[in-house]
């Protein structure tokens, strides 16, 4: 039981976890309230799809500009704005709750500008092997490789807190198993995209780039760890 009577009864979220949140969050609200005709008129219905037109990281976009050796801003910003658009109200509310869960716990032990340092990190790694993996047509959409990343990051905690006791290193892959394997299943049972492999990308990119922008790096992760 907390005996400080001045704590706060909730954990306040990192700054960072709410400024990423927000968008997502703004944009959603907008999309429902606009398709049922809150606000905006007849062109609000479409706006979720005008925003994926435009926002979305798209392969043959991406390969025309390897091909012509042009990278105009307003498709190279698609690389970090895919993220912040989904495709129904609950695609967004799953994303929303990794980052609110796990920005929670990777920003109290990496600290803000490293969290947005793999958000966006991950984002960018898991379109980039989208993109050269499956030269998929379809629109890359959705904050899941960004949040995959700060599973990464989660399991890069896990796995130095593991390895400071000695305890086996493989159990802080579980969660990342545990969602690979129910991903597996859903698209046995009901099809999927390949959107998993940008997901996967994030995974690996999140863990990885925790060893960089983690305080300290490696040690004083553990370090910290330690004292929690």
């Amino acid at each position: 039981m907390n005996s400080d009577p001045d704590a706060a009864p909730i954990n306040p979220l990192p700054v960072a976890v709410i400024i990423l949140a927000l968008p997502i969050v703004l944009a959603e609200l907008a999309f429902v309230a606009g398709s049922n005709g809150y606000f905006g008129g007849a062109d609000a219905v479409g706006w979720r799809l005008e925003w994926i037109q435009n926002l979305a990281f798209v392969s043959p976009i991406f390969d025309l500009m390897i091909e012509t050796g042009r990278w105009p801003p307003e498709h190279l910003m698609r690389f970090v704005t895919y993220p912040f658009v989904h495709w129904s109200f609950v695609h967004m509310l799953m994303v929303l709750v990794f980052l609110l869960a796990l920005g929670k716990m990777v920003g109290d032990v990496f600290g803000s500008l490293p969290l947005v340092a793999i958000f966006f990190g991950s984002a960018v790694f898991g379109a980039l092997a989208f993109a050269l993996i499956t030269n998929d047509p379809n629109p890359l959409v959705g904050g899941y490789p960004a949040v995959y990343g700060l599973i990464g990051a989660y399991t890069f905690i896990l796995w130095v807190r593991i390895r400071a006791t000695g305890g086996p290193q493989y159990q802080a892959f579980t969660l990342i198993a545990v969602l690979l394997f129910i991903q597996l299943v859903f698209g046995l049972l009901f099809g999927s995209g390949l959107d998993w492999i940008a997901e996967v990308a994030g995974f690996i990119s999140g863990f990885f780039l925790s060893f960089i922008v983690s305080p300290g790096g490696w040690s004083r992760v553990r370090a910290r760890l330690r004292h929690r």
